[in-house]
């Protein structure tokens, strides 16, 4: 049996990772898109104390984390 098209892969991935959908952004200015993950409870508590010491949301240090990591101009 063939896979459905929830596990078929896009033709163009790029194309498709930058989608929306059809759905508004969920906020004005540039593209966003949501992504989770699942940590440890403990995990979890790390970097929220951690961006709490650091003046800065969650979101924002792990945005920060996330362009060091995989940089626009990386392979």
């Amino acid at each position: 049996m063939s896979p459905g098209p929830f596990a078929a892969r896009p033709p163009r991935p790029e194309a498709w990772v930058h989608e929306e959908a059809g759905r508004p952004a969920a906020r004005p200015g540039p593209f966003t898109a949501r992504l989770t993950i699942d940590v440890t409870p403990a995990c979890r508590g790390r970097i929220k104390i951690a961006a709490f010491a650091r003046g800065q949301t969650v979101a924002d240090m792990v945005r920060e984390l996330l362009d060091r990591e995989f940089p626009e101009d990386a392979p």
